[in-house]
């Protein structure tokens, strides 16, 4: 059962190479700081949800660590 979520997980990231339009259009423009803003811009959406993801792990290994400890 896993073999087969992980070939349609695989076959589906190889088909979707979409940009939106106005990725697209920079890109296409030549106008090479655009591009690089636009890719930092990306970049910087992209580390929020791993920040909220690491600050959510933590705070939850606190709590389990306190837990541990009051139950001793």
């Amino acid at each position: 059962m896993n073999y087969k979520f992980f070939l349609v997980f695989l076959l589906i990231s190889t088909i979707s190479y979409g940009q939106c339009a106005m990725c697209k259009a920079v890109v296409e423009s030549g106008d090479k700081g655009m591009a690089e803003a636009v890719n930092d811009g990306i970049m910087y959406l992209m580390i929020f949800p791993y920040i909220l993801v690491a600050a959510l792990g933590y705070t939850l290994y606190r709590y389990m660590k306190k837990q541990n400890k009051n139950s001793k």
